[in-house]
């Protein structure tokens, strides 16, 4: 009964919300790592606080898409695709970005004035050099001007990755992030991205993928009406090989019709998309493939010897919408257990617990906190003191 309640008050499983009540709550300056033993807290006083948290907007961007929503539903109540309307908003351009957060606002049909708001930080300027900080630092501040400008009351703005961590209720690993541009492979440890250990970056993003998908369908002469086609056959038809020297020998034909476009049949093209991934080299590009990529983090994770929990970069999650491919979560394991045989059996990969809005859900977790918004998020004054001061950067 008692979780009933909850899942009913909060639209979140008691799983979720018994994780971020233990490690989330205190703050993003004060986020715990996950103990041998996890402390217990009175439901009562969960629900009783959770019950009186105001509703939160949840605003996650990125560079090919984003969804936004309200906190209190169980998933995003809409969907735009960002580089259409809104270009680069990974450029801090403050009037980019007030056009872009008006517009949500607007078509959410409430006044920013009422409601803190939870948004995400795109995952960009990897590195830990002055120019990056200073780019990083740039974007954020743009991305706060222009939400006080609207006169929002309270802000916290959270690294995409991260947000999906919070999502699979880890608070430390790596996150592999499929973006529309590119992957990355981002070390997180409590919370915070760990840019002078390495984000590693591979050149391959979802549109990559369906354009791979397009051109392998042009070649057999498969005729379809718009990237939207090839872009539903990816996401319906597609998967990766456990074995991809073995696959090529199967029959894989599968079919699907598409909506005002008939139907279509793939055969080795269903697990070639995904396969260059890790062979890049199929798709003529000169880049590391993902399992590499994540090899390499994984290697200075372990060199780095910052904490005392030496497994915490073994646990692998996946985000992104292309990350939700059927098979790609137990193949990159597999690949990994090859470059570390001596740690395979802590090796883990997760995938996306929420599918492409896992970092919506991430998000979803803060704004639900018994704390929130006072342990999370910042006032307009709170800003410009931090902001004076440069300790929010």
């Amino acid at each position: 009964m008692a979780t009933t309640l909850l899942k009913k008050n909060t639209d979140q499983p008691w799983d979720s919300v018994f994780f971020a009540e233990n490690y989330l709550r205190s703050g993003y300056d004060h986020l715990l790592a996950l103990p041998r033993q996890m402390p217990q807290l009175s439901f009562m006083h969960i629900y009783g606080q959770r019950s009186r948290v105001p509703g939160a907007v949840i605003i996650d961007g990125g560079s090919g898409y984003c969804k936004y929503g309200w906190s209190k539903y169980d998933s995003p109540s809409g969907r735009s695709a960002t580089f259409l309307e809104f270009g680069n908003i990974e450029s801090p351009l403050y009037s980019r970005l007030r056009h872009f957060y008006a517009t949500i606002y607007s078509r959410m049909q409430v006044k920013s004035s009422r409601h803190p708001v939870v948004v995400s930080v795109p995952i960009c300027q990897y590195d830990d050099t002055d120019s990056a900080k200073a780019a990083r630092r740039q974007l954020k501040e743009a991305m706060y001007l222009a939400l006080y400008g609207m006169d929002v009351p309270a802000i916290v703005a959270i690294n995409q990755a991260t947000l999906a961590l919070f999502a699979a209720r880890r608070t430390s690993g790596i996150v592999v992030n499929i973006g529309f541009h590119q992957t990355s492979v981002v070390p997180i440890l409590h919370g915070k991205v760990m840019r002078k250990i390495g984000v590693e970056v591979v050149g391959i993003g979802a549109l990559k993928l369906t354009g791979f998908l397009r051109e392998q369908m042009q070649q057999r002469n498969i005729n379809f009406g718009s990237l939207y086609t090839v872009r539903s056959l990816k996401e319906n038809l597609c998967y990766v090989a456990l074995d991809y020297e073995a696959e090529l020998s199967k029959d894989t034909k599968a079919s699907l019709e598409v909506a005002s476009d008939g139907w279509f049949t793939l055969s080795k093209e269903r697990f070639q998309t995904g396969e260059i991934l890790f062979q890049p080299r199929l798709a003529g590009l000169l880049a590391m493939g993902v399992q590499q990529a994540v090899a390499l983090c994984m290697d200075h994770c372990l060199s780095a010897d910052i904490t005392d929990d030496e497994g915490w970069f073994k646990t692998i999650v996946l985000a992104g919408g292309s990350a939700c491919l059927p098979g790609l979560a137990e193949r990159l394991e597999k690949e990994l257990h090859g470059y570390f045989p001596s740690m395979s059996n802590g090796i883990r990969v997760i995938p996306p617990p929420y599918g492409a809005d896992s970092a919506w859900h991430g998000a979803k977790l803060i704004s639900n906190l018994s704390t929130f918004p006072g342990s999370w998020c910042m006032t307009k004054k709170q800003f410009r003191y931090k902001s004076l001061h440069n300790v929010i950067w």
